[in-house]
């Protein structure tokens, strides 16, 4: 028997296919870094088409949460900061987290890091191996990705703007208490000013008629890729079909060890997880400790539902 030739092995059409089939790997990773960076353009995996709906990543949850230094109580209106809560909470867990600005966050997940810089270092080795192949419409076909990618983050770049954050408060600490679904329970601290970076107003600003116009062109980038892909060479196919399968688990793989959520200059990250029996157990143990720090208020308790009243809180506020 002979051995079959990659061309009886491998389809022309599998590389645009793959490019087109459904993924969430960039949408999670456009959340969790708070918007997209240039370098973005050539990490090329499944899942372009989808990007511009990043928003939807919070599964339309808008968890109550309240402010334990003044009782006020309000949502969580940022999807992406939701998004990060609902990954990283425990259910019958409270999760502390710390939030703190710091503009030069680009290595906060080192192995993060690694693992992307991997996926666009493929690219540009595949790259090179096709123009080396002359395989002109493999080249075309990894440049409609590219452009489609520049376009969309072109797009979130315009979108990704720092809006209305309330009043500041510079200089005044913040402590936050988070009832997240099912039953995961996330405490997040830092400056108020920060704090409202991360939970307060719009994320991603309303697609003006210029973004819609350039998502509708990347769009169109992704699906005319296809042309390119049944004119190009079995191995050119090939070399890119596997571009894009490696490139979609090295992003997956990235997501995956990103510990921390990047907003706005501003960085959140897991300090603590501790385990309850019961969610009183953990309202108790919370006013215990800012009791011992000057501060009695257990309103916020009252307002989440914690507790059905002070009585509830037994001797720790006495």
């Amino acid at each position: 028997m002979f051995a079959p030739k990659i061309s009886q092995l491998f389809y022309p059409q599998a590389a645009s296919l793959i490019a087109l089939a459904p993924s969430e790997t960039i949408l999670k990773r456009t959340a969790l870094t708070g918007g997209a960076s240039w370098l973005d353009i050539f990490l090329l995996a499944p899942g372009i088409l989808s990007q511009q709906d990043a928003p939807k990543v919070n599964d339309s949850e808008y968890p109550a949460t309240a402010a334990m230094t003044t009782g006020y109580v309000f949502r969580v209106e940022n999807q992406a900061t939701v998004g990060y809560l609902q990954r990283i909470g425990k259910t019958g867990h409270l999760t502390t987290l710390h939030v703190e600005e710091r503009p030069d966050s680009l290595h906060i997940d080192p192995l993060a890091s690694f693992a992307y810089l991997a996926g666009v270092a493929s690219t540009a080795c595949v790259a090179a191996a096709l123009a080396k192949l002359g395989d002109h419409a493999a080249l075309g076909f990894l440049g409609s990705l590219i452009a489609a990618r520049a376009l969309n983050v072109a797009v979130l770049k315009r979108r990704a703007r720092k809006g209305w954050k309330g009043m500041p408060e510079p200089g005044t600490y913040g402590d936050l208490m988070v009832l997240v679904s099912q039953d995961k329970w996330v405490r997040i601290r830092g400056l108020v000013d920060d704090l409202k970076t991360v939970t307060a107003g719009q994320w991603l600003q309303d697609m003006s008629a210029l973004d819609s116009l350039l998502a509708s062109a990347a769009s169109l980038l992704v699906y005319g890729s296809v042309a390119f892909a049944w004119q190009a060479t079995p191995l050119g196919s090939a070399l890119t079909a596997g571009l894009l399968a490696l490139s979609a688990t090295l992003l997956g793989l990235t997501n995956s060890l990103t510990t921390k959520l990047r907003m706005f200059g501003c960085v959140v990250g897991v300090t603590d997880v501790k385990k309850y029996e019961r969610r009183l157990f953990m309202a108790q143990d919370i006013v215990r400790e800012r009791r011992a720090a000057g501060d009695s208020n257990v309103d916020w308790a009252l307002r989440l539902g914690l507790v059905k009243d002070a009585k509830d809180l037994g001797e720790v506020i006495l």
